[in-house]
């Protein structure tokens, strides 16, 4: 891998054994600490000599600072979840870390091009509630997200704006995260979630990347459906307008009379074109004024709150992405890594990896 990655998990590792830089350099006998900063800030590459005195004194095999397919000190994580502990919220990031980290490595090996800038939302310094609706209404027409802009979302993240979007199998109660790092944008969707709520939280993360170097969100982040802290109250609010514009209710008449069951039953038949929850739908149209908030107050709980019209139990998005396996499969193909060391990375076995590919589409290399 390369050299300047060692001075980036040099100081990962310091900072999590709450060691100065002084420290590390009588640990590896220099005149003065500026030898270690100049290390850490990749000024100066660490000699061969230097990387074993490391793993020796410092008590970490050799692949903490060798192996490409890890993410230290580098990748910046923001979590939406509910209810699950820091512990297992960590272990999860280190198992996601390592899909990234693979991608990373990979794709430039096999030709595949991170974009050279990124995009950012134009935001006045301290946004209200309407600049990020606004902006919502904007990116929808900007890059032409058509009629149910959810079903083009994913297409126009990859193509346009260069972000890996990943649909993954989480732990119980996280609902998604972005990953940023300097090279790379990732958006990881758990896929075991109803199609409304996977393409709420694909635009919500979305926010997030166009925002981050103005707004960094946290890196926990209790999911709350109204509320919260101020960054996630305006993603949600970008999330309502980029997948319900204003425009689009044009087409669905008159709201204001509808009420009791023919309320419900529009609500579903419209949530169900536009590939949201009736929830979200119900409160993008209260604030939209097409409805009365005591109206929308008068349904049932499970309308108000959630929605088990779309069902949870149909058809699941395939597992990671496309382009994510195509880099995988040309990357075993050219040899850049073996078929069993990818499985592993992946939590699966070989057998099952020949079946990912097949699901996008992509033949397996070699032969087993």
């Amino acid at each position: 891998m390369a050299t300047q990655f060692f001075g980036t998990r040099l100081r990962a590792l310091r900072e999590e054994r709450n060691l100065t830089q002084d420290d590390l350099a009588r640990l590896f006998d220099f005149k003065d600490r500026q030898t270690v900063s100049a290390i850490e800030t990749g000024i100066r590459r660490m000699s061969a000599e230097e990387l074993v005195l490391a793993v020796e004194r410092l008590g970490v095999p050799l692949d903490y600072f060798t192996d490409p397919f890890r993410l230290v000190g580098e990748g910046r994580f923001s979590w939406r979840q509910t209810g699950i502990s820091a512990d297992k919220l960590s272990e999860y990031e280190h198992l996601a870390s390592s899909w990234i980290a693979l991608f990373r490595t990979l794709a430039p090996q096999v030709g595949y091009k991170t974009p050279l800038m990124r995009r950012v939302l134009n935001l006045a310094r301290h946004p209200r509630f309407e600049d990020a609706t606004l902006a919502g209404e904007r990116f929808v027409v900007e890059f032409d997200l058509g009629k149910a802009p959810a079903t083009a979302l994913i297409e126009v993240m990859e193509r346009e704006l260069g972000i890996l979007v990943l649909m993954v199998d989480t732990y119980d109660g996280i609902s998604s995260a972005t990953c940023r790092l300097p090279e790379l944008d990732t958006i990881l969707i758990s896929r075991r979630q109803v199609e409304g709520r996977r393409h709420f939280a694909l635009a919500r993360e979305l926010f997030h990347i166009l925002t981050w170097d103005a707004m960094p969100p946290k890196h926990f982040v209790e999911v709350k459906a109204t509320g919260g802290y101020k960054l996630e109250q305006l993603a949600n609010y970008f999330s309502a307008a980029v997948l319900m514009p204003a425009s689009t209710f044009e087409r669905y008449g008159n709201w204001e009379n509808l009420v009791g069951n023919c309320l419900i039953t529009q609500l579903n038949s419209v949530a169900e074109d536009l590939k949201v929850t009736s929830s979200d739908l119900l409160w993008r149209l209260v604030t939209l004024g097409k409805l009365k908030r005591v109206v929308a107050r008068s349904l049932p709980e499970a309308v108000q709150s959630d929605n088990g019209h779309n069902d949870i139990d149909g058809e699941l998005p395939e597992l990671f992405s496309k382009p994510f396996v195509e880099v995988i499969g040309l990357a075993i193909e050219q040899g850049h890594v073996s078929a069993r060391r990818a499985a592993g990375l992946l939590q699966l076995t070989v057998e099952e990896l020949v079946d990912l590919l097949a699901m996008h589409d992509v033949e397996f290399p070699i032969e087993l």
